[in-house]
């Protein structure tokens, strides 16, 4: 392994993990609906025998606002879209139709909007905690590519230099995208 190779793996290890960051990010409520709150549920399917993603097997909009609707592909899994979404940790009451399930997003509370925020905020600090995984894996990448004698002593510290400024460069990003989740769950 070279020096650039070692940054690049940095690199794209902090993107991943910056990436399901914002996945997380989009199954937290809001106020408002939006397909990102269900789209990732892991649904055990009767008929199938094994777990699903809620959007593998259904379509997930939202007619307006206030509701999400989703409609199975296989209308003999609304009982098992309704089960996953019980026993999720959305808190809300699914009503199935005829051929669909209807989900209702109640008016968020000012309690209840707190409480969002401290979780996005400790998302946010599990996420940093492993961007500094990253970094020093990536130290000590540069440490072994020193004791290899693929670079200088000068070499390595300008390696570890990098790999701090990709660091940095993640961890603001983690700041604005919590900074804009928050806005987004405290405005009514």
């Amino acid at each position: 392994m070279d020096a650039e190779t070692l940054l690049l793996e940095t690199e794209d290890a902090m993107e991943k993990i910056l990436a399901h960051m914002g996945q997380e990010f989009g199954g937290v409520r809001t106020g408002k609906a939006s397909p990102a709150l269900v789209e990732n549920l892991d649904v055990y399917v009767t008929s199938y025998g094994s777990t699903m993603k809620l959007k593998g097997i259904a379509v997930i909009s939202t007619p307006d606002a206030r509701s999400i609707l989703i409609q199975p592909f296989d209308p003999s899994t609304l009982h098992d879209i309704q089960r996953a979404i019980n026993e999720s940790k959305l808190n809300m009451n699914p009503i199935i139709d005829a051929r669909s399930v209807r989900l209702p997003i109640p008016e968020l509370t000012e309690d209840r909007r707190r409480d969002l925020v401290k979780y996005v905020k400790s998302l946010a600090e599990d996420t940093r905690v492993r961007i500094r995984g990253c970094r020093r894996d990536g130290m000590e990448g540069a440490k072994k590519l020193k004791a290899g004698n693929v670079v200088t002593e000068d070499g390595q510290r300008d390696l570890e230099d990098k790999v701090q400024k990709l660091t940095d460069k993640f961890i603001k990003s983690i700041d604005e995208q919590v900074a804009a989740k928050e806005k987004d769950i405290m405005t009514i």
